[in-house]
């Protein structure tokens, strides 16, 4: 007798190499890092990968890569892949993490202390 043929399995790294392309990046130069938020511009098409059109729906209002990537059921760098295809189609907006505050010098600190001091 034989036996069925095995199942695509969600988590195959086939099935991840067919939804994006063979690429390990994405197509734009915008650096996404897990905390950068990602919006949707459109909704999505018909024609569009399933996957695609999953982050489409997700991200209605703002979410992180990271976010993304646990609602979706897939890998961080699949996910970069997918974000950055939406991007060139202008089909998301993205926006960089904050960066973190610079902190003044530490000498101009202590100045402004000494100064409080002899008030």
């Amino acid at each position: 007798m034989k036996e069925p043929p095995p199942s695509w399995e969600e988590s195959s790294p086939e099935r991840l190499y067919v939804i994006t392309g063979g690429r390990s990046g994405p197509s734009t130069s915008v650096h996404l890092d897990l905390v950068t938020l990602v919006v949707a511009k459109a909704s999505a098409l018909p024609e569009m990968q399933p996957e695609q059109a999953t982050i489409l729906r997700l991200c209605r209002s703002p979410l992180s890569v990271a976010e993304i990537s646990a609602y979706a059921g897939l890998p961080v760098s699949v996910v970069t892949v997918l974000v950055g295809d939406l991007m060139a189609d202008r089909r998301v907006h993205v926006r960089p993490p904050v960066p973190a505050a610079q902190l003044p010098d530490l000498a101009l600190i202590e100045a402004v202390i000494d100064g409080l001091q002899k008030l």
